[in-house]
């Protein structure tokens, strides 16, 4: 479609507050069409970008981002604020390689408030920069913006009772796409609806309290009486208690149509300017405008490139997580001990068809990765085995729970690590980039890192039913390099040895630690073609290293290269060289690793080749290194 209003060079902050209601929706109309073609081509989180758009241009309207905060939670909303603040031309290269990030960055824009990634900092965040502007003497707003998702997670209930007992001026959007509307019951309830988020009523509110609370203990007993009848009949009206929000001492505004600008513009006026820390609730529908995913939102959260048309994604091949589901599956099956948990991701897991199958053995926490940690170290004392599945960068918020929980106790919980390693297009604060050297700091922990499907089963199956502590089971995003699916190994101590990939010659040696071992192997390729012949082992269990086996494989063969889709500071090459080094001191061990894990939105391929651990780089880099030894 031709654009009217997007594009435009004038449109400034007093441009946008000063639109007309019919241009008001024409943007929203705009906006739409610019994500969903933009989403189709290039893949990205669509539904909750589709149900914010309406909110995005209410709040822009009455804020000017050039000097108020605006900080979305977890980000995945955040495209129409972007394509508003200068980004309209540079939207096309959205999470491609030197394009603009599919989340907030502040040093992509000076208008992104903060980097955001992972779920339910925004109220923490926003309202360090409201305490910051207090101290400065400033007067801007500041607004966070965040999901009923996100607010399963306890970081959000720490910064609301944080917010409330100090009572910071700052406004809460509770973007609501879940949970209905209370149930209509009649003209009055839309009236009272209405009534609350209006300026005459707030205006009268902050007037008589303030009055009130000059007449000392009895204006203070006045309006503990006031509140109480308040709520006595928002009882009658709703049959619910009064809102926790305002327990928690916030004052709750809502709920508030989020498809309707003239509405939340209302509301935003309205609030904008009272002392007091707000919280207005929004009732959003995600995938809004796109029938594909407003009736399958699930679907549409993270997508890959898709036909617009019809809706269907382009990438239809197997992959590593749909092939831990099945392995899980045909594991628990056979063993009634094992229960599987997820934290809010049982579709990004593989975990949807585990849920149905087995009902009764599943436990989804919402976004609260803290809370499943220590809760699957209860079942383990309880003798099952639980899995928790979850994304490589999500477990590090849960950090401390397993080491206390989990670790110290030796409790036998098992940890599927979906997305190890380079994850694409979503950038550095999805990568997992640092669970080895995390996991390898931890007490009784045994770490997989298997290299393709049928080594998955089998490290999945010896983690489950031949470990008796913390096992955790790395692998990546996307599509196996090697062979197809497949049953599991008949001998239930493959995972545990190093495994001879390719054996060429005696001038070097490289240690590969699991999909990677791809990589190691085109290098050896290229290394043949140099006249430098070597082998090449690859380890699915990382830790404890296999020092002795890796011994008898490397033989006399000094020069050895490690190999790993990880940081360096403390992955699995520092912890080989350190368990070779106590046998045997003739070898010299080399590390390559990714040195700098802020490495930004491109193919898997690409970040490879920009940590220079891809198989050219590695190459080179023996091919030097050797020259330099000869």
């Amino acid at each position: 479609m031709e654009y009217k209003i997007l594009g435009k060079e004038d449109l400034t902050p007093q441009a946008i507050a000063s639109l007309s209601a019919k241009d008001r929706e024409e943007l929203c109309a705009e906006l739409r069409d610019k994500i969903l073609n933009t989403v189709s081509a290039n893949g990205g989180h669509l539904a909750s970008n589709l149900g914010v758009v309406e909110l995005t241009v209410a709040l822009l309207s009455v804020f000017d981002y050039t000097k108020d905060k605006i900080v979305f939670d977890v980000g995945h909303q955040s495209y129409s604020y972007k394509i508003l603040t200068g980004r309209y031309d540079d939207f096309d290269t959205l999470r491609t390689k030197g394009g603009i990030s599919g989340f907030p960055r502040i040093n992509e824009s000076e208008y992104d408030a903060f980097d955001t990634g992972h779920s339910s900092t925004s109220i923490s965040a926003a309202l360090g920069m409201a305490r910051a502007r207090d101290l400065n003497g400033d007067d801007n707003y500041v607004i966070a913006v965040i999901g009923d998702g996100a607010l399963t997670g306890g970081l959000a209930y720490e910064a609301i009772n944080d917010l409330g007992h100090s009572k910071t001026k700052m406004i809460v959007i509770l973007n609501d796409n879940e949970m209905s509307i209370d149930r209509n019951v009649g003209g009055l309830s839309k009236y009272l609806s209405k009534l609350r988020v209006s300026s005459g009523y707030i205006s009268a509110k902050r007037t008589t309290e303030g009055f009130l609370q000059k007449l000392g203990i009895v204006g203070r007993g006045l309006i503990k009486l006031i509140l109480m009848i308040k709520d006595f009949f928002r009882f009658l009206l709703y049959r619910k208690k009064p809102s926790m929000f305002e327990d928690l001492g916030l004052n709750y505004y809502g709920p508030v149509d989020g498809h309707n600008t003239a509405d939340l513009i209302e509301a935003l006026n309205a609030v904008k300017d009272i002392k007091d820390p707000i919280l207005i609730h929004v009732i959003t529908k995600k995938g809004m405008g796109y029938a594909p995913a407003e009736n399958n939102p699930s679907d549409y959260h993270g997508v890959g490139p898709f036909d617009l048309e019809t809706g269907v994604t382009k990438n239809g091949k197997s992959c590593y997580t749909s092939a831990f589901a099945g392995a899980l599956e045909e594991i628990a099956e056979k063993n009634p001990k094992v229960v599987a948990i997820s934290a809010a991701m049982t579709q990004g897991t593989g975990l949807e068809h585990y849920s149905m199958r087995f009902p009764t053995r599943f436990f989804d926490c919402g976004i609260a990765e803290e809370h499943c940690v220590t809760m699957a170290g209860g079942l383990a004392v309880s003798g099952f085995v639980p899995v928790v599945a979850v994304y490589s960068s999500f477990l590090q918020r849960a950090y401390d729970e397993m080491i206390t929980d989990v670790c110290f106790m030796n409790n036998h919980v098992v940890f599927a690590l979906d997305r190890a390693g380079f994850v694409g297009q979503d950038g550095h604060t999805h990568h997992g980039l640092c669970d080895l050297s995390y996991l390898n700091s931890m007490v009784n922990m045994m770490i997989f890192a298997p290299r393709d499907y049928k080594d998955l089963r089998n490290c999945l199956d010896h983690a489950i039913n031949k470990c008796s502590g913390p096992v955790a089971v790395r692998y990546p995003r996307g599509s196996s390099p090697f062979e197809a699916d497949g049953p599991l190994y008949d001998d239930p101590e493959d995972c545990v040895k190093p495994h001879l990939a390719s054996a060429r010659g005696t001038d070097f040696v490289i240690i590969s630690v699991g999909r990677i071992c791809a990589e190691a192997e085109k290098a050896c390729e290229m290394l043949e073609k140099d006249g430098l012949l070597g082998k090449h082992i690859n380890l699915s269990l990382v830790k404890p290293v296999p020092a002795a086996d890796l011994i008898g494989l490397m033989g006399d063969i000094r020069n050895v290269f490690t190999l790993e889709e990880g940081i360096l500071s403390g992955g699995s090459g520092e912890s080989i060289h350190t368990e070779v080094d106590k046998l045997s001191s003739i070898y010299s061990i080399t590390s390559f690793a990714v040195e700098d894990p802020v490495i930004k939105a491109a193919s898997p391929d690409d970040q490879l080749k920009t940590a220079g651990i891809d198989a050219v780089s590695v190459a080179e880099k023996i091919k030097k290194s050797l020259g330099n030894t000869k």
